[in-house]
C-alpha cells in the first residue's frame, strides 16, 4: 500500500515544480487541477449536475463554457461551493481509483492548491506545503500568468494563508529562491519511504 502525499500551497508557491520534480524522482503525482478540467469535460454526473444548475449553455460544442462557470462562481461563495460540491467528490473518487491503480509505488502524491479547504486531506497520510514568502509567490505569478499584481493578490485573499495551512502540514518545502529543492524532497522521500 502506498504512502499517499498531498502537496498544496498558495499561487505561486512552486506546487507544480514539486510535482515535476517528485515524478523524476519516481513518485507519481496525480495533479487535481488538469484532472478536475478533464473530469468537467467528460464525467457525466458532472455535465448533468452542471447543466441542471446553469442550463445548457454550461457547455459549448461538448466543451464546458468556462467563461460563463467562473462568471457564476466569481465573486460569490455560495455558487462557488455548489459547484465544488458537484465537482469535488467525482475528483476525490477519480484520485482513489488513481491511488490504487499507482499502489505498487510506495509513495504517490496529489497536488491540489486547495487540497486543505476541499478536504482532500481525509484521502491522504500526510500533507506536504510548499511554502514562499508571498512578494516572491506575487513576483512568480504575475510573470507566469501575466496578469496584473492586482488580479494575482485578488487570488492570494482567496486563499487560504499559508499560515493557517501549516497547521495542516506534515512536511514543509520551502521554495524561496534560497534552499535547493531537490535535497528538501531527497530527504522527505527518504522520511517517507
Amino acid at each position: 500500500m502506498s504512502i499517499k502525499i498531498g502537496i498544496t500551497g498558495g499561487i505561486g508557491s512552486g506546487k507544480s515544480v514539486v510535482s515535476k520534480l517528485l515524478q523524476l524522482m519516481g513518485v507519481p503525482v496525480y495533479i487535481a487541477d488538469v484532472e478536475s478540467k478533464r473530469l468537467t469535460e467528460t464525467d457525466p454526473d458532472i455535465r448533468a449536475a452542471l447543466i441542471s444548475l446553469l442550463g445548457v449553455e454550461v457547455y459549448q460544442d461538448g466543451k464546458l463554457n468556462r467563461p460563463l462557470l467562473a462568471s457564476y462562481i466569481f465573486g460569490n461563495k455560495d455558487n462557488l461551493t455548489m459547484v465544488n460540491g458537484i465537482i469535488h467528490p467525482r475528483i476525490k473518487d477519480d484520485f482513489r481509483r488513481w491511488a490504487q491503480s499507482h499502489s505498487s509505488y510506495p509513495i504517490v502524491g496529489i497536488e491540489a492548491a486547495i487540497l486543505i479547504e476541499a478536504g482532500f486531506t481525509e484521502d491522504v497520510d500526510q500533507v506536504v506545503l510548499v511554502y514562499a514568502p508571498q512578494e516572491i509567490r506575487l513576483r512568480r505569478a504575475v510573470s507566469r500568468d501575466a496578469c496584473a499584481a492586482e488580479q494575482i493578490q485578488q487570488r492570494m485573499r482567496n486563499q487560504m494563508p499559508d499560515e493557517d495551512k501549516m497547521a495542516f502540514a506534515h512536511h514543509i518545502i520551502y521554495n524561496d529562491d534560497k534552499q535547493a529543492l531537490i535535497p528538501q524532497l531527497g530527504a522527505l522521500i527518504k522520511t517517507l519511504a
